[in-house]
């Protein structure tokens, strides 16, 4: 599949269609893995491997991965839970599910499909494990908290969930997710007078802030316990946190 090619996805999210807009949407596939290539210094395989582990996914676990991209992360948790367990991928990129079915896909414990994290339709406890690397900042600001009630629905009592961003972001590493930005996404809208600041102007830049640091409150009033920051090499930090029994968010 081309980097231009807009192929209609046979893949289905469950349930009616987005409730929510989906935010920053990445299309060119190939530009986003030479993106990782080039900032990770061609680690993130082993960064995927470390995230995994952090994640506390296990064999026989049903782990759902939230703007699962081309699918490598997802391959990382499915080697984790092994043959008995079950990796599900959600992107509301359709090239992106298109790549990881054909690639991720090809194993046996890996399925994807379109959604959002602020519009997921998954029934309620129904995953041990939720990830999501490298998405919140994508998302719209007033759809995050959204976005992390229904991690913690979907999540069974005592799951595990793991948010992942780069960090630190120093100015080097700012400029080229900003690079990034212009050559691997799609912004819905824009050109067409939407996705503008309040004044008209400029769009806010959703990637000046993506320390996932600033999600620890949020988690905690949705009833996350366990909360904990971990810098992850290369250029990460994630938050991991557990669903606590006989506690459940409204929906």
């Amino acid at each position: 599949m081309s980097d231009t090619e807009q192929s209609q996805s046979t893949h289905r999210r469950p349930g009616p269609a987005h409730e929510a807009p989906p935010g920053i949407l990445i299309t060119r596939v190939r530009g986003y893995n030479l993106f990782n290539a080039v900032f990770f210094g061609g680690r993130r395989r082993r960064l995927d491997t470390a995230l995994a582990a952090e994640s506390g996914a296990s064999r026989g676990d049903h782990v759902l991965d939230i703007g699962c991209g081309p699918g490598r992360f997802a391959g990382a948790l499915a080697e984790r839970v092994g043959p008995i367990g079950q990796v599900e991928g959600v992107d509301a990129s359709g090239p992106m599910i298109d790549y990881a079915s054909a690639h991720a896909g090809r194993t046996g414990n890996c399925t994807f499909h379109l959604g959002t994290a602020q519009s997921l339709s998954l029934p309620d406890a129904s995953f041990d494990v939720v990830t999501s690397t490298f998405v919140m900042h994508h998302i719209p600001e007033d759809q995050r908290e959204v976005a992390l009630g229904h991690m913690f629905r979907v999540l069974r009592p005592g799951g595990r969930l793991l948010i992942a961003d780069m960090h630190p972001l120093d100015r080097l590493r700012a400029g080229a997710v900003r690079a990034l930005a212009r050559v691997a996404t799609h912004r819905p809208g824009h050109g067409h007078g939407h996705g503008h600041g309040a004044d008209g102007g400029t769009p806010p830049d959703p990637f000046a802030a993506v320390d996932v640091r600033r999600y620890i409150d949020s988690l905690r009033r949705i009833g996350f316990t366990g909360v904990e920051f971990r810098p992850v090499k290369p250029s990460t930090g994630c938050l991991v946190a557990v669903r606590s029994d006989g506690l459940r968010r409204s929906s």
